[in-house]
């Protein structure tokens, strides 16, 4: 194969739109753009979302709600996902994350009670839900608040 026979698929090229080449040709006239306005001029550019002077339409709808920039989002981990660890091990946000348990942009992760632990476990994470909390220390592990 050399550069000489390389060619294109077909249909991946088309001709050049031929604009005011008479009424035939469907673009005579007006080239495509209508009578008169903004568009039909000469250097037609416009801010996107520009609506000719009305009021834009992102501006007319009403605002609802307000997002809290302080609020602190957690990965959530189920108690039962910690089964995977060998007993004695220290898991902290670092492991769950390398392991894949947790994913995800957030402030830290959260220990939540859904399941089941047996293994003498200790977990160093930002929260832990109440139940989690009493389950872990209920299987001879402990529960240590750390801030990231």
């Amino acid at each position: 194969m050399d550069l000489q026979t390389l060619k294109n698929t077909k249909g991946a090229t088309r001709k050049r739109k031929r604009l005011g080449r008479g009424p035939g040709s469907g673009t005579g006239k007006t080239c495509g753009k209508g009578h008169k306005g903004q568009m039909a001029r000469k250097g037609n550019k416009h801010k996107p979302g520009f609506e000719g002077g009305q009021m834009r339409l992102v501006r007319r709808v009403p605002k609802r709600g307000f997002t809290n920039p302080t609020a602190i989002t957690y990965m959530p981990v189920n108690i039962g996902d910690l089964s995977c660890f060998d007993n004695g091990t220290e898991v902290t946000t670092e492991l769950l994350l390398k392991s894949g348990l947790a994913n995800g942009g957030s402030d830290g992760v959260k220990i939540l009670g859904c399941g089941e632990i047996d293994k003498k476990l200790t977990v160093k994470v930002r929260a832990f839900s109440d139940s989690a909390k009493a389950k872990i220390e209920a299987a001879g592990g402990s529960c240590e608040v750390v801030r990231d």
